[in-house]
């Protein structure tokens, strides 16, 4: 490493799922690197695996150190933000955490495992009547996980464009104004609130009546705390896993061989499944800032205390040094410690209930439409721009 390492504009090229070449070698030559950010100024970026993970597991790495603070990062109105689940440090982050895990369980996902597949079912029941084309992201990459929070939640399925468009605000980063984003955001808020009002006078059996009665019951969570909770868990369950499933449709119909291999033998899909979330770099900004609590080590460079640091888990997913072959998709791979979900505190909490909706819908569009292809080629389709997830616009597609 040098004393004065050269500082680069980030994020890094995006095109469509393609990675940057960057990444390869700053992990061969400059693996903790510095890049200047649109807002806050510069900052460390991890881009091996081995080092991703030691600053998601060390508490030293803090979020909630960013809150409020003129820090590098994506987007300007990131300042005015308040506190959510995904900003804070242990104690008050496992103490929200806590709250919730039991509903993501394995065991508890499995339960759930026969709706969904149901659900999948009957969407695809859907397209087919309705014959070729069909756009399979407003057929399945949307209903299926947009329901299934909206389940969880106790959110009206009614109200789910409405609170598409809030929450394709809240991931602006170029797209629209921090004026318009604000906005947004602020009816998103408005909204849960008044379902947490509701939830209040009127209990049902879904995750927002379980927090509002542990907020009225304990000390455990306030008002503030709870609403956000909700945001968050609204957010990631909707946005993340539209573009998951789109991800990972467009992949395999990009590569007609794979989707074959997988109609021809379906009892690789749980692999082809782990395969696919360790190749596809679902976020354009490579993760949240942290700022050091205090100098530290890592990968062969000292962080300051004060300073941030970013971690890439998209170039830690194509580390030489934990996967062979990394830019190839292997169905067969037989060691995959990826991080698509995060390491540490933050590790996404409902990670089994992603894995089980991309394997029941992958499942199920492999056996019962073995001859999917895309309608259209590859570059003629449209990507989303100005957004923290990378995901597409429509997948045509036919049969």
């Amino acid at each position: 490493m040098t004393s004065d390492p050269e500082v680069r504009v980030f994020p890094f090229r995006t095109d469509r799922l393609d990675l940057d070449p960057i990444y390869a070698r700053l992990r061969e030559h400059e693996p903790m690197s510095r890049v200047v950010l649109p807002y806050g100024g510069a900052a460390w970026l991890a881009t091996r695996h081995v080092d991703v993970r030691a600053v998601l597991g060390d508490p030293r790495f803090s979020r909630a150190a960013t809150l409020g603070a003129d820090v590098p990062r994506l987007t300007r109105d990131e300042v005015r933000r308040g506190p959510t689940i995904m900003t804070m440090d242990p104690p008050d982050h496992t103490r929200l955490r806590t709250l919730i895990t039991k509903g993501f369980t394995p065991r508890h996902v499995e339960r759930l495992r026969p709706r969904v597949e149901l659900l999948v079912d009957g969407l695809l029941d859907r397209m087919i009547a309705d014959g070729p084309p069909a756009d399979l992201i407003e057929c399945l990459a949307v209903p299926l996980p947009v329901t299934i929070i909206c389940e969880l939640l106790g959110v009206p399925f009614a109200d789910h464009r409405r609170f598409r468009g809030w929450v394709g605000a809240v991931m602006s980063t170029t797209a629209l104004s921090p004026d318009h984003v604000a906005e947004q955001v602020g009816q998103l808020t408005a909204y849960l609130r008044g379902l947490v009002a509701r939830r209040r006078a009127e209990p049902a059996d879904d995750l927002v009546s379980a927090l509002v009665s542990v907020r009225d019951n304990t000390n455990r969570l306030s008002e503030d705390e709870l609403v956000n909770f909700v945001r968050s868990l609204l957010i990631a369950g909707q946005e993340t896993m539209v573009n998951e499933l789109g991800d990972v449709a467009y992949v395999l119909l990009s590569r007609p061989e794979l989707y074959r291999r997988l109609a021809d033998d379906p009892g690789l899909v749980p692999a082809a499944v782990e395969e696919l979330l360790r190749f596809i770099p679902l976020g354009v900004g490579d993760g949240y800032v942290r700022i050091a609590l205090a100098d530290v080590e890592v990968g062969g460079v000292v962080v300051r205390e004060g300073e941030a640091v970013l971690v890439s888990l998209a170039s830690a997913n194509r580390d030489e040094s934990v996967f062979d072959h990394p830019e190839a998709i292997d169905f067969d791979r037989t060691e995959n410690p990826h991080v698509a979900f995060g390491h540490g505190p933050h590790f996404c909490v409902a990670a089994s209930m992603a894995r089980m909706q991309l394997r029941a819908a992958l499942l199920a569009l492999v056996t019962r439409i073995p001859t999917l292809a895309l309608e259209v080629p590859p570059e003629e389709l449209t990507w989303r721009d100005g957004s923290r997830a990378r995901g597409l616009t429509a997948l045509p597609v036919c049969w």
